[in-house]
């Protein structure tokens, strides 16, 4: 150990392994909010799914008009998720999202450089009860587990809080984001 005498005596300094790069290198993102709109499902020319969605998030505090703001969420999902999401969600579904930040940029039809940021879901969770969903087939949650050999997972029954309530929610238009 090396001691910097700007930190006083009770500090030390450790070169190199100060953090464990496992711990603090992580990119994820964990977000809960209801889809803006309706999913875009479409294919790469080499035929991977690709779907895009945005997620209205609310903030945690209450702005000068005592109201909740809301933040807008690009999403990106990839292969058999993203097949799932344009199958199962719609505008106004409630998602969890885990995945990661990503951002990128390209050139606009004038020349303009345009900055992105988006969420790579690696798992999309459907948290509305199986019946609000009914038309659409009403799947609960899903994954990309590719990478584990599983191109998708879902809740079992047990695991569904609304599977035998089929009572409504009460929510109000004012309770949505959007």
């Amino acid at each position: 150990m090396v001691e910097d005498r700007n930190l006083g005596s009770n500090c030390r300094f450790v070169p190199g392994n100060l953090f464990s790069q496992s711990a603090f290198d992580d990119n994820r993102v964990i977000l809960v909010g209801r889809l803006t709109r309706d999913p875009e499902l479409r294919y790469t020319p080499s035929g991977v799914a690709v779907v895009r969605f945005n997620v209205a998030v609310n903030r945690n505090y209450l702005n000068q008009r005592g109201e909740r703001e809301a933040d807008f969420i690009n999403i990106v999902a990839w292969r058999n998720l993203a097949e799932n999401c344009a199958n199962y969600l719609r505008k106004g579904s409630l998602v969890g999202i885990d995945g990661r930040l990503q951002t990128g940029k390209y050139e606009n039809q004038e020349g303009r450089t345009v900055y992105t940021t988006d969420v790579v879901a690696e798992d999309v969770r459907f948290l509305e009860p199986r019946n609000r969903n009914a038309e659409s087939g009403g799947a609960f949650g899903a994954s990309d587990n590719s990478r584990n050999g599983n191109s998708y997972s879902q809740n079992t029954p047990l695991d569904d809080p609304f599977a035998d309530d089929g009572q409504p929610i009460d929510i109000s238009d004012d309770d949505l984001p959007f």
